[in-house]
């Protein structure tokens, strides 16, 4: 066991850098560490099936991850893509390669169900990439997500089906029905378990501050949820994603998030390394043309499909054709479907075979033409909201935790504001209180126009992350030299960012709640009120002439050293000539 951890650690440490390097993404990497370890490669391991059934873990907890953090709430803002979007993939895509295997020459059973288990994509890699990327907020990613969770659901009925369509419907009626109300049954049991017991649960395991039994009680959540979808015949990885939407809104997401964190990353890549392995090169190396021909016809088909739908939906040409490219791909409930559907005698075991290496060739090839799509792109930004408002005079950038507390106050005073926002789920989740908010990058010089950003005040920059915040600066400040810049700064090195951009007043986030924490101390420990809130101001005024002091050198980090040290010494002599004598 050792050896062949061993085995798949070095292969993913040696090879995934190496693709990341390349520009083709880690999921590539973890495919062609498979390939190289595994029965067509250097045979270091050959038991595949284990492998794949073992790792399909990963697959579960990904699910879980992504439930976490996706509020009910907000996922009911999904309905639309989901029903309509996914509903259609899934069904015209259906269609078409069904047909098409009745033109191939397969019964109706069996084409119907290669029709369905072509039409799933794999919701690991999509998603995987998605984030990899950080473009889940993109148009095409929320429409991507949408397609994968209809495709989950619709897995349910379809496996009910399959009794039916090998040809024991009479005589499995009952069992149907059986089936039916157990579904229901395991369904209902898991959302009144996550509304009602979960929480208590974890509050009483969170009590003995015990973090690896909490880490257990995280995992076994998982797995439960799973097991008991599983044994129904559902989805183990729909049940992951129910019972993580349930604790989207707990106390204890983070916690969870944070627990499964590393179990997940690791199982997944060794999904992803088993679906290398077990691709079939041998047959691949019999019938290339064949092979090749099929999966080009499957892209091509989902592509055509999704591209379309993604056109449907509002989505620009750059948009739609990301969303074909990044979820054209077979998906790994294939696997289970063939082998379910050839275990019935729905298909014989050489076209299961077929279709299995045309999915996983599908995946590998994901990956690379996602990449090639990169480079041929004009139009790297998503479609946001279309900016309709009067002028405001002040723009407010990023609606999180700091943003909000500004635009509360703006609005208990009566001032106008227009906020751009660029989480799609912050701003379903903030909408639904009446905020003018907006999905759309204020980065962007035409969206800043959209909001007149000409005839404003004051423009304000609440985000958190560094990259997003200085681009956003740096847009304002070269094409609205008036505007004045109210910014936040989540570090020091972020407010020296800011202030080299030009941007005069700089706010870190925390500066003022940790003065109020220390004067609140100081106090505590003996200080009177007066001599405390002296002390923070000597502090708050040193402090910020030393940060302009920075900013002179701020390129050369030996000298910020030195003059952090020098301000430390200077700092200490200004508080002791201020002892009272």
């Amino acid at each position: 066991m050792l050896i062949n951890a061993a085995i798949f650690l070095a292969a993913a440490v040696i090879l995934v850098p190496l693709s990341k390097r390349l520009g083709l993404g880690a999921v590539l990497g973890y495919l062609l560490a498979g390939i190289a370890i595994g029965p067509w490669g250097l045979r270091l391991i050959t038991d595949v099936d284990s492998i794949l059934h073992f790792s399909e873990f990963g697959v579960v907890l990904f699910l879980f991850v992504v439930g976490l953090e996706l509020q009910p709430s907000r996922l009911w803002h999904l309905r639309r893509e989901v029903f309509l979007i996914g509903g259609g993939q899934v069904f015209l895509t259906l269609l078409i390669v069904a047909g098409a295997a009745l033109a191939f020459g397969l019964s109706g059973t069996a084409a119907l169900v290669t029709g369905f288990g072509l039409a799933m994509s794999s919701t690991a890699f999509v998603l995987t990439m998605l984030a990899e990327r950080k473009e889940m907020g993109f148009r095409y990613g929320r429409l991507a997500f949408a397609i994968l969770l209809f495709q989950d659901l619709s897995v349910i009925p379809f496996l009910a089906l399959v009794p039916l369509l090998a040809g024991q419907g009479m005589a499995e009626g009952g069992s149907l029905w059986l089936s039916v109300a157990q579904v229901t049954s395991v369904l209902a049991l898991v959302v009144l378990a996550g509304r009602y017991l979960l929480r208590p649960l974890l509050r009483i395991v969170a009590s003995t501050q015990l973090s690896e039994v909490f880490t257990a009680a995280a995992l076994l959540v998982v797995i439960g949820t799973s097991l008991a979808m599983d044994a129904v015949g559902l989805s183990m990885s729909l049940g992951a994603f129910l019972a993580g939407v349930l604790l989207a809104d707990s106390e204890y997401r983070h916690e969870l998030q944070a627990d499964i964190e590393p179990f997940k990353g690791l199982l997944l890549g060794l999904f992803f390394m088993a679906v290398g392995m077990s691709a079939d090169l041998g047959r691949l190396l019999e019938q290339p043309l064949r092979i090749l021909g099929l999966v080009a016809g499957l892209l091509m088909v989902k592509a055509a499909v999704l591209y379309a739908l993604g056109r449907a939906a509002g989505a620009n040409a750059e948009s739609a054709r990301a969303l074909a490219v990044s979820t054209s791909q077979g998906g790994e409930f294939a696997f289970v479907l063939f082998g379910v559907a050839a275990a019935a005698g729905i298909l014989d075991g050489g076209l299961r075979d077929l279709l299995v290496i045309v999915v996983t060739l599908s995946m590998m090839v994901t990956p690379p033409l996602f990449s090639l799509l990169d480079r041929l792109k004009t139009e790297t930004e998503p479609v946001y909201d279309e900016i309709r408002v009067a002028a405001s005079p002040v723009i407010l950038a990023g609606f999180g935790p700091f943003g909000q507390i500004v635009g509360r106050l703006l609005r208990v005073k009566k001032i106008a504001f227009t906020v751009l926002e660029r989480d799609w789920q912050q701003v379903d989740f903030v909408r639904r209180f009446g905020s003018p908010v907006f999905y759309s990058d204020a980065s962007r010089v035409e969206v800043l126009r959209a909001a007149h950003a000409d005839q404003a005040r004051l423009f304000v920059i609440a985000i958190a992350d560094e990259d997003e915040s200085l681009k956003v600066a740096q847009t304002v400040r070269h094409h609205f030299p008036q505007l004045r810049i109210f910014a936040m700064a989540v570090t020091r090195q972020h407010a020296l960012n800011l202030m080299n951009l030009g941007v005069r007043d700089v706010i870190r986030r925390s500066l003022y709640s940790s003065l109020e924490m220390s004067r609140q101390l100081l106090m505590e420990m003996g200080e009177s009120e007066t001599a405390a809130a002296r002390a923070i101001e000597m502090f708050r005024k040193h402090d910020q002439e030393t940060l302009q002091k920075q900013q002179a050198v701020a390129r050369d980090e030996e000298q910020v050293f030195q003059t952090a040290q020098e301000a430390a010494r200077e700092l200490e002599a200004l508080f002791e000539s201020d002892k009272p004598g």
